[in-house]
């Protein structure tokens, strides 16, 4: 019994020590000291979430809420062009260069020192940011948003596009594929 318990523990120390060091040479390891499922003092955790609880989160952190029709108006004002209005997708690689918003930049929550070098200025200067994601049930919008807020972004300029992505195509509006500002639009029939 005593050897069938040894050898668990020899078995369990050399899987920590090799699932760590593939984490760790990994381009998408995750940091270990980062906390992924931030909340603020004294209130829930955005997540999970129940239908009709996304306002009244994103008020508790000082955030709003904007819907398809204000996100495109936002996406039409002219000072969108001057990138005083800023959209911000909050979806993956893999995502992003699938289709986001003209212009948008990404921000993949889980990998913030990847974006935010990138990210900050932009945000610092810009008047209003609408943060989105796939939409539907992601939230990775209202958690990129929050990360946004810890890094010293007021919140109040922080807006939140519950509808996403999948809503933008589905109007029809048009998608950006690759990089950022790549000039490869493809519009969505919806």
């Amino acid at each position: 019994m005593k050897r069938i318990l040894r050898e668990a523990l020899v078995i369990g120390a050399l899987g920590l020590t090799m699932a760590s060091v593939a984490n760790l040479v990994s381009p998408r390891g995750l940091s270990l000291a980062r906390d992924y499922f931030p909340a603020k003092a004294g209130t829930d955790s955005p997540a999970p979430s129940r239908p009709g609880a996304l306002p009244a989160r994103l008020a508790r952190h000082g955030l709003g809420l904007v819907d398809g029709l204000q996100a495109r108006k936002l996406f039409d004002d002219p000072r969108y062009e001057q990138e005083r209005i800023l959209f911000i997708d909050a979806r993956d690689d893999r995502h992003y260069q699938e289709g986001h918003v003209p212009g948008a930049y990404q921000f993949d929550r889980y990998y913030p020192e990847r974006h935010l070098p990138a990210l900050l200025p932009g945000c610092l200067a810009a008047e209003t940011i609408v943060v989105y994601c796939t939409g539907g049930t992601c939230e990775d919008s209202e958690f990129a948003a929050l990360t946004l807020t810890e890094a010293g972004l007021p919140p109040a300029r922080l807006l939140v596009y519950a509808g996403g992505m999948t809503e933008w195509a589905s109007f029809g509006w048009p998608v950006e594929t690759g990089a950022r500002k790549s000039g490869l639009l493809r519009s969505v029939k919806p």
